[in-house]
């Protein structure tokens, strides 16, 4: 299925995290979510993360995202690190360099499909034509074209998620987290979503999706899995089945 391989000369990594961790809490009530995680993704790599519930996946995501910022180490994105920016920074670096599928779409209700998917495109400073042209191309690519005037009330599941992954994947952004992309879809839409993944990895972004199934961590370069917080193993492009057996684990 997986026939790409990563570029043989390194690139500059898009993606960096070295020795990150997170902790919540203080005293007895300390939770350490991440734990030294140490993670390269350059241009053109697609990366799986798998793990149990609570291993930390969510929270390994929202540090590359610049969501959140690491108790300590680093997270860098092109070679920025994330914990030097402003908030406002931060929020400019994400809305042009990232790409974000969050678990609950996170759509904007009063918006319809184009005006959603646009809408970070504006922000940056993009007319609202060039913006809507951008938006009504990348929804034909996550095949949802026909929902361009529809609102989120009016739309299933399964389509608010197609077009909340068309949000992250407007525009130029080098840097694609999905967070369950396919959680909200059939099967046969969830190889769809793969398919538009991995061709994006393919042109060039690096893509970090969290999966708990086996069979779409499968469309990955690689797979890193976590436990209690802690990158534990990394696979290459493997077979489901192999993939099961080392998440079981």
């Amino acid at each position: 299925m997986n026939t790409h391989h990563p570029p043989t000369t390194p690139a500059q990594p898009v993606l960096e995290m070295r020795r990150a961790s997170r902790v919540h809490g203080e005293g007895a009530r300390t939770v350490r979510a991440l734990v030294d995680a140490d993670l390269v993704l350059r241009p053109g790599e697609f990366v799986a993360v798998m793990g149990p519930s609570g291993s930390g996946k969510s929270t390994l995501l929202h540090l590359a995202g610049g969501l959140d910022t690491p108790t300590s180490g680093q997270v860098l994105v092109e070679g920025t690190d994330l914990a030097r920016l402003s908030v406002t920074q931060r929020a400019v670096l994400r809305r042009r360099s990232i790409g974000y599928v969050f678990q609950d779409f996170n759509l904007l209700p009063a918006l319809t499909a184009a005006e959603n998917v646009a809408f970070p495109l504006e922000l940056d400073g993009w007319s609202v034509r060039q913006a809507r042209k951008a938006a009504l191309a990348v929804l034909a690519e996550t095949g949802v074209a026909d929902l361009a005037d529809r609102r989120p009330e009016d739309m299933s599941g399964g389509q608010a998620q197609r077009v909340a992954i068309a949000r992250a994947l407007v525009g130029p952004r080098r840097l694609l987290l999905a967070d369950e992309p396919t959680g909200a879809l059939d099967s046969n839409t969830g190889t769809e979503i793969m398919q538009v993944l991995r061709e994006r990895a393919d042109r060039g972004a690096a893509v970090l999706m969290v999966t708990h199934e086996a069979r779409f961590a499968a469309w990955a370069d690689r797979t890193v899995f976590l436990r209690d917080g802690r990158i534990v193993d990394e696979t290459g492009p493997s077979d489901p089945a192999e993939l099961l057996a080392e998440g079981a684990r």
